[in-house]
């Protein structure tokens, strides 16, 4: 793997030595040249095959990842803070985010694959410049590149447009502080919308434009996908699980996960054991 202890940016052509719990707050790209990818996010299996990119924007949720014999991909992994300091005046960028959420696997046409790889095989090929005065500044212009082309291709592929100003700031502030893990002290749709300062109706209505889901379909996919992870941890007791969560006792802990994830903390943990 390509990284030192001072880079914001790295690359490898594998994930068997990815540790995501060290790099909570990276951004992962994949590009599939050959072969095959698994992973399972949010209890959703994936499967990814040549000529998909993947965007994984918080890989502490993935798990069993397997890979093909044959299975070619490069991997570029870079922190979050490092695209925010070369910002990009666009708001297509929530759009993008909120689709990743719900899945994270791009199909790519031809014409896209190619520059998606030739994108990521000049980054790192400069990456290793380490003699460039402006080192940084070049790396970040064309990280900034190549996220403008991932914006150009979902767009085309989706078509859709670029939301006002307003509704794409309030939904990026509401999904940053759902980044930020407020759900864990609060889960309702009216502290968020204190936060934010608009009413529970509003900031409603704003998801639903912004991402076509209401805004507590995204405070349940955050508050599931962090209890996903803990209960995935077997060394955790399930008094630590609701302790974590702010839960008041673990029947109530027990309750939410029947009623969001189907199924008790329990059996939740022996399906993943299987």
């Amino acid at each position: 793997m390509e990284v030192s202890e001072s880079d914001s940016l790295f690359f490898s052509d594998t994930l068997a030595d990815y540790d995501f719990t060290s790099h909570i707050g990276y951004v992962v790209h994949i590009l599939c040249i050959g072969g095959n990818l698994s992973f399972t996010l949010h209890r959703t299996r994936y499967d990814v095959s040549s000529g998909d990119y993947v965007i994984l924007t918080n890989g502490v949720l993935v798990s069993f990842i397997s890979q093909s014999e044959d299975c070619r991909i490069v991997v570029m992994s870079f922190a979050e803070s490092f695209i925010t300091t070369h910002a990009i005046r666009s708001n297509y960028g929530i759009i993008g985010h909120l689709s990743l959420l719900q899945n994270p696997v791009m199909k790519l046409a031809a014409e896209d694959f190619d520059k998606c790889w030739k994108d990521m095989e000049r980054l790192r090929e400069r990456l290793a410049d380490r003699k460039h005065l402006f080192r940084e500044e070049m790396i970040g212009a064309l990280l900034k590149a190549h996220v403008l082309d991932l914006y150009d291709i979902h767009a085309r592929a989706n078509e859709q447009a670029v939301v006002s100003s307003r509704p794409a700031t309030l939904m990026r502030e509401f999904i940053d502080l759902l980044l930020d893990g407020d759900y864990i002290s609060d889960r309702s749709l009216d502290y968020f919308a204190n936060r934010l300062c608009v009413t529970p109706h509003y900031l409603s209505e704003i998801s639903k434009s912004v991402s076509g889901q209401p805004a507590t379909y995204w405070i349940d996919r955050f508050v599931t996908g962090e209890l996903s992870r803990l209960l995935m941890q077997p060394e955790l007791s399930l008094a630590s699980v609701a302790d974590h969560m702010n839960f008041s006792s673990v029947s109530y802990l027990c309750r939410y996960v029947k009623k969001k994830l189907g199924v008790t903390p329990s059996e939740y943990r022996s399906y993943f054991r299987r």
